[in-house]
């Protein structure tokens, strides 16, 4: 088992994740604020959900022996349509998700964290296969009809 390589991997997706949530959070705060309820909380969730990875991530470095970082975040701008803000989270996710599939082969050796990984890869997918469901139904009903459902 390469240890070091763990941690690596763990504080890359630990760094990049609570990144992502903070956005996630900020854009469901957002988002209820134009009304979209539904589509807010989804957000919302999602933001407590994503954390608690980070914390798994994080807990899996320390029993490997290493010091769980505080990298920052970048600045970015916040998504006021909630389609154009799908669209963007969605091009995350597909890189996201290949991402997660090459850490996992690289992990293989680390039994513990290649199970935490996988895991995080499947919750990943659903939240992949969300966003590409809610296109493929903005498609069908049209946008004004779907973000009716998310009052």
């Amino acid at each position: 088992m390469d240890t070091k390589k763990s941690i690596e991997a763990l504080q890359l997706f630990a760094t990049g994740l609570t990144e992502g949530a903070l956005i996630h959070k900020l854009q469901g705060q957002l988002f209820k604020s134009q009304g979209f309820a539904k589509l807010g909380q989804k957000y919302i969730n999602h933001f407590n959900e994503e954390m608690e990875w980070v914390e798994k991530f994080n807990e899996r470095i320390l029993d490997l022996g290493g010091e769980i970082k505080f990298e920052g975040a970048k600045s970015r701008e916040l998504i006021k349509n909630p389609i154009d803000y799908i669209k963007e989270d969605l091009k995350i996710q597909v890189a996201g998700v290949d991402m997660l599939y090459k850490c996992c082969e690289a992990l293989i050796n680390d039994p513990t964290t290649y199970d935490i990984m996988k895991a995080y890869l499947a919750d990943e997918e659903e939240d992949l296969y969300w966003s590409q469901g809610a296109l493929e139904m903005i498609e069908c009903i049209g946008i004004q009809n779907w973000l009716f459902t998310q009052v």
